[in-house]
C-alpha cells in the first residue's frame, strides 16, 4: 500500500522535472519563429510556479507515504505536526524530517520557503527616482532557479526511496 504512495510520490516529482527541463528548450512563438521576451518569461514563470507547487504536493504525499508505512490506512497528515501527532514524535521518520526543518539550506527548509514565497503576494519594490539612485535592489526570498529546484527535488526523491527501501525490507 505504502509503495502505491511512494510511486505517486515520485510521479509528481518526475513532473516537476519535466517542467523544470522546459526551460532548457527554446520558446517558439505559433509561426516557428523564437518567442517574444515576454512571452518566455512568462513560460519560464508558469514553469517554476507549476514545478514548485508539484514539488510541494510531493512533500505533503510524502507525509501521506510515512503515515501509511505505520499502518495509518485512512490519516493524510498536511504537516509534520500532524504526521508527529499520528505516529508519534520519537518515529524515526518524524525525528529525521524534524532534523531537516531546523537545518538552514535542507530540502524541507527551502520547501517551506518556497510554499511561503508561492502563498503571499509579491513583495512591492521601491521605485528609482533621482532622490534614492544609490539604492541597490537585490532579489529576496528562496532559490527558485531550475538548478536551485531540482537540488531540493533530487533531495526529496532520495529521502522517499529511502523510506521504501527501508520499510520494504520489512
Amino acid at each position: 500500500m505504502a509503495s502505491q504512495w511512494h510511486s505517486l510520490v515520485s510521479q509528481k516529482l518526475f513532473l516537476a522535472k519535466t517542467l523544470l527541463g522546459q526551460l532548457d528548450l527554446p520558446a517558439l512563438a505559433a509561426n516557428g519563429q523564437p518567442a517574444p521576451e515576454a512571452e518566455q518569461a512568462l513560460r519560464r514563470e508558469a514553469a517554476i510556479q507549476g514545478a514548485t507547487e508539484l514539488v510541494l504536493r510531493s512533500r505533503r504525499l510524502l507525509l501521506v507515504m510515512i503515515a501509511r508505512l505505520y499502518q495509518e490506512r485512512n490519516a493524510e497528515p498536511e504537516t509534520l505536526e500532524e504526521l508527529a501527532a499520528l505516529i508519534g514524535a520519537e518515529a524515526n521518520e518524524v525525528y529525521r524530517l524534524r532534523n531537516l526543518s531546523s537545518e538552514p539550506g535542507s530540502w524541507w527548509n527551502h520547501l517551506d520557503q518556497l510554499e511561503q514565497s508561492q502563498s503571499r503576494p509579491p513583495a512591492t519594490r521601491k521605485t528609482i527616482t533621482d532622490d534614492n539612485v544609490i539604492a541597490v535592489s537585490a532579489e529576496t526570498g528562496p532559490d527558485r532557479s531550475a538548478a536551485g529546484l531540482l537540488r531540493t527535488l533530487g533531495a526529496l526523491k532520495h529521502f522517499a526511496d529511502d523510506l521504501e527501501e527501508q520499510h520494504s525490507e520489512w
